[in-house]
């Protein structure tokens, strides 16, 4: 279901594409997304209702085209880590990963460095008993499926990586083809970015999306990986559920909605909820990015993830 509802003469934009959620240390529930001028976002005391836009929240200054922002907080300060441009950049392949601070979640968030060279999108910070580490996306040219995949780096601290990357997702299948020929003929450009780690005891959970979300393969997949709680999340053997080769996406296009993908997850009361972009089918002719925030339980059985997709 769509998290925030639009009011009338409403200011807040029209859609929240790659939804992070957080339930802060005041207790109250976050959500940052991609936004038309940075971070968007919007705060509620209850995680399915209530939602309300606050603004945006991460000092733009030097920059353009702020992707995918997700916060951790750590030691008394809250951290974003996403992509942008600097101001001056001509091409989207010039997204670069950073990282901003702020003493609250409603931030403003100010940029404190660059993490990665280009072209590096769709980060996602976890700490573990083994320490911190950084999933994001890079691009691979040199394999046999040319494009982007997931790497996963440690860090030495919440501002620092450590500089030994490892690729943990990458394309394995046709419906995960972003454009074919898409620079040259003859060969097709494969995606999987907006990777989200989570774990039940040893098993292992990284969620990403496959393709474009144009596309109408576009969809939210999962690995899973077996390992001690403090594993160093770099050396587990990821595989895709059910495999390598198989379509069998955990969330795809339905009757009434379409390009659902970049997800996060929340635990809540005992429940576990899927927070995800997709735009509703029902919104046709809604100007600018329509992709909204939304929420559904999801249901964990051992390696098995399903969703309980509502309305």
């Amino acid at each position: 279901m769509k998290l925030y509802k639009r009011k009338e003469e409403d200011t807040a934009p029209v859609g929240q594409a790659d939804p992070y959620m957080i339930q802060a240390d005041d207790g109250r529930y976050y959500l940052y997304a991609t936004g038309p001028d940075g971070a968007s976002l919007f705060s509620s005391d209850s995680l399915l209702d209530g939602w309300e836009y606050e603004g945006e929240c991460l000092d733009m200054t030097g920059q353009k085209s702020c992707w995918a922002p997700s916060v951790i907080y750590m030691e008394g300060k809250y951290y974003m880590y996403y992509s942008s441009l600097d101001e001056d950049a001509e091409s989207e392949h010039q997204q670069t990963l950073r990282v901003a601070v702020s003493d609250s979640p409603r931030g403003p968030f100010q940029m404190v460095k660059k993490l990665a060279a280009p072209f590096s999108i769709d980060p996602h910070v976890v700490i573990n008993d083994s320490g911190i580490y950084h999933f994001y996306c890079r691009n691979v040219l040199d394999a046999e499926r040319v494009g982007t995949y997931i790497f996963c780096d440690r860090m030495t601290d919440p501002l620092t990586m450590e500089g030994n990357p490892v690729c943990v997702v990458k394309p394995t299948l046709d419906e995960e083809i972003y454009m074919k020929d898409r620079f040259r003929k003859g060969e097709d450009w494969y995606t999987v970015e907006g990777a989200f780690y989570f774990h039940m005891g040893q098993t292992h959970f990284l969620m990403f999306s496959g393709a474009n979300y144009t596309n109408p393969t576009y969809f939210i997949g999962y690995c899973v990986a077996h390992g001690p709680e403090d594993a160093d999340l770099r050396t587990l053997d990821w595989k895709k559920y059910p495999d390598e080769h198989t379509y069998a996406p955990l969330l795809c296009n339905t009757d009434f909605i379409e390009g659902m993908g970049h997800n996060s997850v929340i635990f809540d009361s005992g429940e576990c909820y899927i927070v995800y972009h997709g735009r509703d089918l029902r919104d046709v002719g809604t100007a600018g990015d329509a992709r909204s925030a939304r929420i559904d339980k999801m249901s964990i059985n051992g390696d098995v993830l399903e969703v309980s997709l509502t309305r």
